[in-house]
């Protein structure tokens, strides 16, 4: 099971790339957390899509009260305050990581995050975190808020503009699986037909099942 919570260890030594969507966001965050101070690089993509427990409107009003949260004679040096769900997401990894050491520093280097898919990571494989998962964690009968949608009612004004890049994309990647189902079928008729008609065929498999192939 990819990124169990318990252990602490590399488990590839490429990068990971997670999609966050219906992750609880602060369950996602320490697991990664441990990840990236571990050595692994992470790539979250869809943090959009990313869930917090609790209701919208209960949501806003604490995150109110942090946008309220300011430095006392200077508001140009703080508290900086982001608003596009990846960034949230970015800064509940930090606060979870010593940043201001070389270690925490080197970690945070070790961590992309996007809102949405990127062309680059379209046909990468993307991987979920079992113990992050709403579904295994909240009860079905408990409210929860869509990170996008909160961030879009405390300023982050590219929610739609991101809710249109991906409807495009999924209808390239639909039209990809459709070709490529054609693809395979037609592939596999020919199999068959050899494996039925051609003798050169019949012989040469043969062959190789008896070296194991």
């Amino acid at each position: 099971k990819f990124l169990q919570k318990r252990e602490n260890k590399m488990f590839t030594s490429g990068e990971i790339v997670v999609d966050g969507a219906d992750h609880l966001l602060g369950r996602l965050a320490s697991i990664i957390a441990q990840q990236l101070l571990a050595g692994q690089d992470v790539t979250v993509v869809r943090c959009e899509k990313m869930n917090i427990s609790g209701a919208t409107h209960r949501n806003k009003i604490k995150f109110q009260y942090f946008l309220n949260k300011k430095h006392s004679t200077n508001p140009r040096r703080g508290a900086f305050h982001f608003r596009a769900p990846s960034k949230i997401f970015y800064r509940t990894v930090r606060g979870m990581i010593p940043y201001k050491t070389a270690r925490g520093e080197r970690a945070m280097k070790r961590l992309r995050v996007f809102d949405g898919i990127p062309v680059e990571y379209e046909k990468r494989k993307r991987v979920y975190v079992t113990d992050a998962l709403r579904i295994m964690r909240l009860k079905p009968h408990r409210k929860y808020t869509v990170l996008g949608v909160l961030s879009s009612q405390v300023g982050w004004k590219q929610y739609e503009n991101v809710k249109t890049i991906e409807a495009q994309r999924e209808a390239r990647q639909a039209k990809y699986r459709e070709e490529k189902a054609k693809q395979d079928a037609k592939k596999s008729e020919v199999e068959a037909d050899l494996a039925k008609n051609n003798k050169e065929y019949q012989d040469l498999t043969a062959q190789l099942s008896a070296l194991g192939y």
